[in-house]
């Protein structure tokens, strides 16, 4: 059973920073394709960083330069660090594996909420 674990989510103020990590078990990372989305009430749920082979990474516009995904395939986790976090950055975020046989997998989620 494939499960992926988001974890490091909280309340922030702006200019801040976290990192979230998503543990992976039943796939090994390395082989995946892993990306980070968010959702934030009321709108559309977008791809924030994705990982595709290492070093190759890609961001949405609104957060590059502020956030960094990386790949930790010894531990199995993605991580992905949020500097100078914005109030328009607060979403759930969630992390996506898409990998072999069109296999794509899903977390539960970690609340991100920036607010002074």
């Amino acid at each position: 059973q494939v499960q992926l674990v988001e974890s490091g989510g909280g309340l922030v103020q702006p200019g801040e920073s976290l990192t979230l990590s998503c543990a992976a078990s039943g796939i090994l990372v390395r082989f995946y394709t892993m990306s980070w989305y968010r959702q934030a009430p009321g709108k559309e749920r977008e791809r924030v960083a994705r990982i595709v082979n290492d070093p190759d990474t890609d961001y949405l516009d609104s957060v590059k330069g502020r956030f960094t995904i990386s790949r930790d395939s010894a531990k199995n986790k993605v991580y992905l660090l949020m500097n100078n976090l914005k109030p328009e950055d607060s979403a759930v975020y969630t992390c996506n594996a898409v990998g072999p046989r069109e296999s794509n997998f899903w977390g539960q989620g970690t609340q991100v909420t920036v607010s002074s």
